[in-house]
């Protein structure tokens, strides 16, 4: 019986993408719900009563929740394809512990570009052009996190590429400037097919956040 692969998401999400983009490289065929995230669908709360957020993958009628979780398992469930997570145990560890940095860090700091004013704005901004500088002095001289080949924590920060326009209008700065050696991986991740097929325009990222801000009052 073929494998029934649902995933609830919404298109700009960094999360969301991160899933796509792993199920596309594992070649697993899925439907795509869009989820509005004003109005939550009976299924979404259903499938994820804790945090009631996306992405969920539906895997067989079960859900699985938060992104790095449903990364790591569409790797466990489908071996056959090239693996995400290193075999090494200890390589194991250090690219969950990143995925977790970037995972508490990333989208807060950057969410204050857009959302914050005055002290809080400046902070955002140098924390987060901080944090990619950590990122990529933990990249150093390798073509990818994961070595030689493209892997799990790769999956899990180059969807964030898709944010970097908004990041950089906001916040008046140039990404190429800062963390010149990150742009030359991200070159490197957009020139796979499943990434430049999964990565979401910057400008329906950009076109969300200026609805945010007028919606919110962060104008």
């Amino acid at each position: 019986m073929a494998d029934e692969v649902v995933l609830l998401d919404t298109l700009p999400s960094m999360f969301g993408m991160r899933v796509r983009l792993a199920l596309t490289e594992k070649g697993v065929k899925y439907e795509f719900k869009e989820e509005d995230l004003s109005n939550k669908s009976p299924l979404l709360l259903q499938m994820n009563p804790v945090h009631k957020k996306i992405p969920v993958l539906i895997h067989n009628g079960k859900p699985v929740c938060e992104s790095a979780i449903i990364v790591q398992y569409i790797d466990e469930v489908w071996k056959d394809k090239t693996p995400l997570l290193p075999s090494d145990p200890y390589q194991r560890a250090q690219a969950r512990f990143w995925v977790d940095f970037i995972d508490k860090k990333v989208y807060e700091t950057g969410r204050k570009l857009y959302s914050t004013k005055g002290e809080e704005y400046e902070a955002g901004k140098k924390e987060l052009i901080e944090i990619f500088k950590l990122l990529e002095g933990t990249l150093g001289d390798k073509p990818f996190y994961g070595g030689e080949t493209f892997g799990f924590l790769d999956v899990c920060l180059i969807t964030f590429y898709s944010w970097f326009h908004t990041w950089e209008m906001f916040g008046n700065f140039k990404m190429e400037a800062e963390c010149p050696k990150l742009m030359e991986w991200v070159k490197r991740c957009l020139q796979r097919e499943a990434v430049a097929k999964t990565l979401v325009d910057h400008k329906i990222v950009h076109d969300l956040v200026l609805g945010m801000r007028k919606r919110f009052g962060w104008e």
